[in-house]
């Protein structure tokens, strides 16, 4: 509904770069660079310096960024008000989920969603904690499920569950048949490990560093950044890696795959984020009664040691 050279402007004026705006409006480049351009020539002042290769806001791009967040965020309630008097839940529903629950745990849910609310269109991306958590800060997302703590702000962050990570191994590994691993023991073996932005990254370097064993240290052999990818190269004997529990139970009930439980545990919170905002649409809050009254996830602790046993 607002202007699109405002709607443009507002994410650059978040990001400081061109770039990453385009990539979360899903423009190309010289298109966003247009859109500010544009909008500089209406108000016939410069909103950015751009100076060795960084850009920053002049005093008028500041004043103008107070006013595109008024505009855009009183266009959105306009709208989702005026369809709510029909008094259907109805509407695009833009998700975002990190790939473990994007992958494992989303798609049921969201089906459910869908029959009770079947004039809801939901849109779902998924990337990395750390982007979804800048998706949902800069409005482009209303709504994110991420694998760690948020660390904006702007976002209410609230826990929907737990999950637990465990060592994997393949079978003729010498951690296969052990109770238990340390993070000592862990630091003493080729490591495939995510990559940096990832919630899995955070909480195990964090798990690390709690029990004395800086990541730096860690014998990485690989950084990936697909969990497929990761299992593939541990079943392939290139070393163990750190991953989620309900992302391993084909594997496990193969045999392709040993899991092993942490000592200390590894439980790690799964959290939904969403801007800190005075109106909530009435679709946004039925998605979040929905996921309140639903398991989204399942303890699979007793599943797995069944299959060690």
């Amino acid at each position: 509904m607002a202007d699109r050279r405002i709607q443009v402007f507002y994410t650059v004026a978040k990001q400081l770069s061109f770039t990453k705006a385009a990539e979360l409006l899903f423009m190309t480049q010289p298109a966003v660079t247009f859109q500010v351009k544009q909008l500089e020539e209406h108000f016939n002042t410069r909103l950015f310096e751009r100076t060795h290769g960084r850009i920053l806001l002049t005093p008028a791009g500041e004043l103008a960024l107070e006013y595109a967040e008024r505009i855009l965020s009183l266009g959105a309630e306009m709208e989702t008000r005026v369809g709510e008097l029909t008094g259907q839940i109805s509407g695009p529903l833009m998700i975002g989920a990190s790939t473990t629950i994007a992958e494992y745990m989303l798609p049921r849910m969201l089906g459910e969603f869908k029959a009770l609310y079947p004039q809801v269109q939901a849109h779902l991306t998924v990337a990395n904690s750390e982007t979804i958590e800048t998706k949902v800060s800069d409005h482009t997302l209303d709504i994110g499920l991420i694998e760690a703590s948020s660390h904006h702000p702007n976002l209410i962050t609230e826990v929907c569950c737990d999950d637990e990570l465990v060592v994997i191994c393949a079978p003729d590994h010498e951690f296969a048949r052990a109770p238990c691993v340390t993070p000592i023991q862990l630091a003493e073996q080729p490591y495939v490990s995510r990559e940096v932005g990832s919630g899995t990254r955070e909480v195990v370097d964090d798990y690390f560093r709690e029990a004395g064993v800086s990541p730096d240290d860690l014998n990485i052999v690989m950084e990936m950044g697909s969990r497929e990818a990761i299992k593939g190269a541990v079943e392939a004997g290139l070393g163990i890696a750190i991953i989620s529990s309900s992302t391993v139970l084909k594997e496990l009930k193969l045999g392709d795959l040993v899991a092993v439980p942490l000592k200390p545990r590894l439980i790690r919170p799964l959290s939904l984020v969403y801007p800190q905002e005075k109106f909530r649409s009435k679709l946004l809050q039925a998605f979040l009664d929905f996921l309140a009254g639903t398991a989204l996830f399942r303890n699979k602790a007793e599943e797995i040691e069944a299959m060690r046993t």
